[in-house]
Parts: structure tokens; sequence; C-alpha cells
């Protein structure tokens, strides 16, 4: 162990910086690290319980956040500017699952360090873009329009509980993205953004890897506790405050990430 750097000291300082660009390279480094082996899995202490956020975007409750038409540039921008959130977003969480709960076989930490890494560099292709947009119009970046906490609000209600963490961010709110990303992909191909579209190919591919990790460790945790994975999904999403899943779903992925048809067809 001597000379390895503890992997929960190492992603809690990460998870903490509220610099954009800074956060982007120390979760891209994270994943190299533990890939080198440079991260000791060492006794965890008590998580933190804030993630570090720039302050702007500015935050608004999501249900002021306005419905956009894919209408208008500015529009456009704003649209690829929400996508770019949930990226920056989905860094944080995928952070937070590796610092908060302990007694995780290795892979597990593996799997979220990789997925921050992989959100990192979803977010800086959403941002690129977004800036290629203002060159004409005004500049826009990460920051430009509002945005909403709700994921890192669900994020503090599961923080409890691995079980309702895994169930309910990366296998519902996550898997929620593969359902609505093929709509997204043919309003941007019709509002001519190519570019738009295909960077959504490769988000697509790796957010079904995503949710396929909290499946993973969802269903390994019911295994530990002797529950009914699917039973037991259906309980939690049942929960009053979590939004329900909603059709249609995008059943090729949502099966290539664990879901069975015999689930996707009581949900």
């Amino acid at each position: 162990m001597v000379g390895l750097s503890p992997l929960q000291q190492a992603v809690q300082a990460t998870l903490t910086l509220r610099n954009v660009d800074a956060k982007l390279s120390a979760a891209e480094r994270l994943w190299a690290d533990w890939q080198a082996g440079k991260l000791a899995l060492d006794a965890f202490t008590a998580p933190i319980d804030e993630a570090g956020i720039p302050d702007r975007p500015v935050l608004a409750d999501p249900r002021a956040m306005p419905r956009r038409q894919l209408s208008n540039p500015e529009n456009h921008a704003a649209l690829i500017h929400a996508l770019a959130h949930i990226e920056f977003n989905a860094i944080n969480l995928a952070l937070d699952a590796a610092q908060r709960f302990p007694g995780f076989p290795p892979d597990y930490y593996g799997d979220w360090l990789r997925v921050a890494a992989e959100e990192a560099y979803h977010f800086r292709l959403l941002r690129d873009h977004l800036r290629s947009l203002g060159r004409d119009s005004g500049a826009h970046d990460y920051g430009s329009f509002p945005a909403h906490a709700g994921l890192w609000e669900l994020a503090q209600k599961t923080a409890h509980d691995p079980l309702a963490r895994m169930a309910l961010v990366p296998r519902l709110m996550e898997a929620r993205g593969l359902d609505v990303t093929p709509d997204i992909q043919r309003k941007l191909t019709g509002f001519g953004d190519r570019t738009g579209a295909a960077i959504l190919d490769i988000i697509l591919k790796d957010e079904i890897g995503h949710v396929a990790a909290g499946d993973r460790w969802f269903r390994w945790l019911c295994a530990e506790r002797g529950l009914d994975a699917e039973a037991t999904y259906r309980e939690l999403v049942a929960t009053p405050w979590v939004p329900r899943p909603r059709r249609p779903f995008n059943e090729s992925a949502r099966i290539a990430a664990g879901f069975s048809p015999e689930e996707l067809a009581e949900l």
C-alpha cells in the first residue's frame, strides 16, 4: 500500500471541486489512476454530502423550467445546454456512488470511476458543441442558461441506502435517458443538427453501460439481502416522491442494460 492514495479521499477531493475544467480533468485522472493501481481501497470514513458546483448555471426548481420547442437557434442552444447539464450532474452522481458506500467488491468502485470519466467526456463533447452554436448568434457556454438540480436532489434522497441509489438513479433516471434519446436525435436531425445527433449516438452507447452498472450492483445487493430484484424495484419506484417510469421505453437499450422483457411489461 506504500505510495498509494486512499480511494475515498481522492474521490472526495474531485467531488468537491467547483471549477468545471478542474473537475473534468480530475475525474478522468481518477479513472486512469484506478486502472494503474494507484488508488488503495482503504477503510472509509464519513462521506461528504455536497458536491462542488460552479456559480453558473443558475439553478431553478425543475417544475419552473420552460418546455422549449426546437424552433429557433436560442432554443436549440438551450437544449444542448440542458443535455450538458445532465452529464455534469452525472459526473457528481458517479463520484458520490464511489465515495459514499463502503463494503463493495473493488469492481464496484472501478465501475463508478469509469462512469465518471465517461460522463466527463460526454460533457466535453456537448460543451464544445454548445460553444460552436454561439459563433454567429452570441457566445454560449455551460452556464449560459438556467438549469435544475433534480438529479442531485434524488441522490440526496437515496444517500442512506445503496440499494435505493442503484435502483433510482442509474436504473430509473438514467434509464429514462435511454428512452428519450432517440426522439431527441430525431428532433436534432430535423433541425439540421447532425453533429448533435451523432454526439448522442456516442452517449447512448456509453449510457447503456452506465445503466448496466447500476443494474449489476442493484442485483448484487438484492442477492446479498435475499430480495427478489424485480419485485424490489417495483416497490421502490412506487415510493410517492419517485418519478414513475413512462412509456415508450427504448426496449432494446434497456434489455442490453439488464432489464428483462417481463420486467418491462410489468413496468
